[in-house]
């Protein structure tokens, strides 16, 4: 139940108490050296008993891990979205409003890969949560992307997705998943206060970060430069508009844009490009702007320790957590050394 008033003290503080319960890197590297068989276990007496003991009865093994994570975290946002009222929860809202359009391109990918809707309640969107069963509706009754689209049509992005063209793929849908998802994000953060700025120029951050990957990826699979500026996102503050054409022109195009920051660590960056290049995967250069992301993330909130910005970071610390988790899990699953695992979560 919501606290009426000015109540952002005390949802600032009920958030870091909440953050200084995530596992820290210890009980992590401790979970990745669990057999596949242990894992279960494990999880649930990290914090997930509950979820876990709900789904027992249904699935086993990384299904039901994966249910309980996704049960879990959709019920902490539903929780810390409750203890929030006026601007403290408008802004909390303009962060986690990204679950609606990632579980947007969860059916779309669904459709388009012909999962069965069964799969997908086995472990992205479990039926059992009330917020699924809408998503899962729509899978059930689409044949096509075109029909979920449709189906999607009063969602706030809906018309966003009604102007692509029906012959189109997925990923352009999915690219204007993310437009919509940014613009309307800085739209909605306007104004001077400064915990708004801070917010603002986290989402110019992560803009950033989405363009480079999408550079990065485009050049390796062979992309034009024309196809790879069409795919960028407006918005962000290392790479503006004007310079798309200049980044999507190769690896030193971007660079040089790069390098006109005097707030990018551009040596560091050469070295999780050079680390990518050697590996033959983009990974390094992932965990180096997650890395760089987390950091902006926890300075600002202890900048401004009595205001919205405690409660975001704490929800993208347990977003983390749970994204770690998956990880693990699935790794562990699928038979990967614990050496590869530490080198992506830790």
């Amino acid at each position: 139940m919501p606290i009426f008033g000015n109540n952002t003290a005390y949802v600032a503080a009920r958030a870091k108490s909440r953050k200084s319960s995530l596992m820290d890197r210890t009980r992590l590297r401790q979970l990745i050296q669990q057999s596949p068989d242990q894992l279960t276990v494990a999880v649930a007496d990290n914090g997930y008993r509950a979820e876990i003991d709900l789904y027992a009865g249904h699935f086993t093994g990384g299904d039901l891990v994966e249910a309980a994570l996704t049960h879990n975290l959709q019920k902490e946002l539903s929780n810390i979205m409750d203890l929030c009222n006026g601007k403290t929860r408008a802004l909390v809202e303009v962060y986690s409003g990204r679950f609606r359009y990632q579980n947007a391109k969860v059916v779309l990918r669904a459709i388009f890969n012909e999962v069965d809707v069964k799969k997908v309640e086995h472990s992205i969107l479990p039926e059992e949560s009330e917020i699924n069963v809408p998503w899962l509706k729509i899978i059930e009754e689409s044949n096509t992307i075109r029909d979920a689209v449709e189906q999607m049509r009063r969602l706030p992005f809906g018309k966003a997705l009604l102007a692509i063209g029906e012959e189109e793929g997925l990923q352009k849908y999915e690219d204007a998943l993310d437009r919509h998802y940014f613009k309307h994000s800085l739209k909605m953060l306007q104004g001077g206060a400064p915990e708004i700025r801070l917010l603002r120029n986290l989402m110019a951050s992560e803009i950033d970060h989405r363009n480079i990957i999408n550079i990065l990826e485009g050049q390796a699979f062979g992309l034009s430069s024309e196809e790879i500026t069409q795919a960028l996102i407006s918005g962000g503050r290392l790479i503006k508009e004007r310079s798309f054409s200049q980044a999507a022109n190769g690896r030193d195009g971007l660079l040089e844009v790069l390098r006109q920051s005097n707030k990018f660590d551009l040596d560091g960056f050469q070295m999780a490009i050079s680390e990518s290049e050697d590996e033959r995967t983009l990974d390094p250069v992932i965990t180096w702007l997650r890395s760089r992301e987390s950091a902006q993330m926890k300075r600002m909130s202890y900048l401004h320790p009595i205001s919205a910005l405690p409660v975001i970071h704490y929800v993208s610390a347990k977003i983390q957590e749970i994204e770690d988790l998956r990880f693990i899990v699935r790794g562990r699953m699928a038979g990967l050394a614990t050496e590869v695992l530490e080198a992506h979560v830790l």
